[in-house]
């Protein structure tokens, strides 16, 4: 019996009700619920004659694609994890994924073929196939993993976050009740699909109503603001640099943005001179907060407030409890938070205590109920929306034979938000773009540091921690070498 939250029933639902509407719109290449539904229960059949059982992985490595999205549906029918490993990473960091996530199955687009092939991973074409007979019954219950996301740890390797189909099921239907979605909708799908927001922050919710998903596979200004037009785009959602990088297109100021209700932001906050340039142009953007632990919807601001109170993160979604800890920690509770990390229980208890999950976000509550975020009790810091920790850019800065010891802090960045600054003691003569070009062979791009500082010492706590607070005043001015 499949369990009553199981994602796997939306798309079969949908194909059944409304077989002939359009799901996916992917570079005009059209696809009705009718034919993804069919496309599903092929490699539903696939997965099942290769004797894959419930809660096996099955591990991605593309671009967004109806491929990715057949494979998904898949596995939800099947009862196994989808473990969507993310391209910009380098061969060494994705090998560090698939060694954890153990997966039966490695499934990889043409145009990733020769980075897959780097990490020393038996893999497969990403091109779902197999015979469209009704797949049989599967049994999958609502607490069975559905998505394993990794995400960087504060100890400089990353951890998978289990989100299981009732994790995705409750979130949605908070997603929905604060910023819904009807059949009628066209959704503009920017987020890369090894993101937690790249399904539940509005694609899920658009095939589980019914709605047209227009999937775009990477970010260009000129080509977004031309779709929105052409495709009638109802909603999108995306990181601040999205909406910044459209409104500097030239063409921004004339573009047709008429048919957008529901602009939502997410990943960091919106500056409010960013909400006013949109709201100009007739568009009320939503700013939203969440975390891949929490399926990830915590925190939303409805269009009224957003310029009363710009800059705030939001109140919590329905069926989402959030509070302040006597620490400041923002707390959340709920069915979207996680069971805990992929095979790692010391990190699973660090952040799940007391029934409550501990984000690392500081946090104020105005007398409205209104979240107000203020720092984060981790180094992590965001550039272009993309989570960085410098535990992890640290170790690789120490691996060098040059570097005796190192520390990154997260700057405000014009271009990308935040982004890293890395300093560094040596022990023998070295230059920035030496070590600039170390880390480049190691880390994906964002999280490269974008300079690299040397002292002859960091500055200490007498508790021997590195003052970060410290470092990033000593940023703006002259630094010995």
């Amino acid at each position: 019996m499949t369990g009553v939250h199981t994602i796997g029933r939306w798309l079969a639902d949908r194909a059944r009700i409304t077989p002939s509407r359009v799901a996916l719109d992917y570079l005009d290449r059209e696809l009705t619920y009718a034919e993804l539904d069919r496309r599903a229960n092929a490699l539903t059949m696939s997965f099942a004659e290769r004797r894959l059982r419930r809660g096996d992985r099955v591990a991605t490595l593309t671009g967004n694609s109806p491929e990715h999205v057949i494979a998904f549906f898949a596995c939800a029918r099947a009862g196994l994890m989808l473990v969507p490993l993310n391209w910009r990473l380098t061969a060494p960091e994705l090998r560090f994924q698939l060694d954890d996530a153990e997966p039966s199955l490695f499934l990889v687009e043409d145009e990733h073929a020769a980075l897959a092939a780097e990490t020393g991973v038996a893999f497969e074409p990403l091109a779902p196939s197999g015979a469209e007979d009704d797949a049989p019954p599967f049994e999958v219950a609502d607490d069975d993993g559905l998505l394993l996301i990794y995400t960087s740890g504060t100890t400089g390797r990353p951890k998978g976050a289990v989100l299981t189909h009732a994790n995705c099921f409750w979130t949605n239907v908070s997603l929905d009740l604060a910023t819904p979605i009807d059949a009628k909708d066209v959704v503009l799908q920017l987020l890369p699909q090894f993101h937690c927001g790249g399904w539940n922050v509005q694609p899920l919710l658009a095939w589980w109503k019914g709605a047209k998903v227009v999937l775009e596979r990477g970010f260009d200004a000129a080509r977004l603001l031309d779709l929105i037009s052409e495709k009638r785009v109802t909603t999108l959602m995306g990181v601040p640099q999205i909406y910044l990088f459209l409104a500097q297109e030239p063409r921004f100021a004339d573009a047709d943005l008429s048919s957008i209700r529901l602009a939502v932001v997410g990943g960091a906050p919106m500056p409010t001179a960013l909400l006013q340039t949109w709201r100009e142009r007739g568009v009320e953007i939503v700013q939203g907060y969440g975390l891949t632990e929490a399926a990830p919807n915590v925190l939303c601001l409805p269009p009224e407030d957003a310029m009363r109170k710009a800059g705030a993160a939001g109140k919590p979604y329905p069926f989402v409890e959030a509070r302040v800890s006597d620490e400041g920690e923002v707390l959340v509770r709920g069915p979207n938070v996680f069971p805990g990390y992929w095979r790692n229980p010391d990190a699973t208890a660090t952040v799940l205590r007391d029934g409550w999950l501990h984000t690392g976000d500081v946090a104020e509550v105005d007398d409205e109920g209104c979240f107000w975020l203020r720092g984060r009790l981790k180094d992590m810091y965001i550039s272009g929306g993309e989570n960085v920790y410098p535990a992890e850019v640290e170790e690789v800065l120490r691996a060098h034979p040059a570097v005796a010891d190192a520390a990154v802090v997260g700057v405000a960045d014009e271009r990308w938000g935040e982004a890293g600054v890395a300093f560094v003691v040596t022990r023998a003569v070295v230059e920035e773009q030496e070590l600039l070009a170390h880390c480049g062979t190691r880390l994906a791009r964002f999280k490269v540091p974008k300079r690299v500082r040397f002292l002859e010492a960091l500055p200490l706590s007498a508790m021997n921690k590195v003052l970060k607070d410290e470092l990033r005043a000593l940023d703006g001015e002259e630094v010995p070498a």
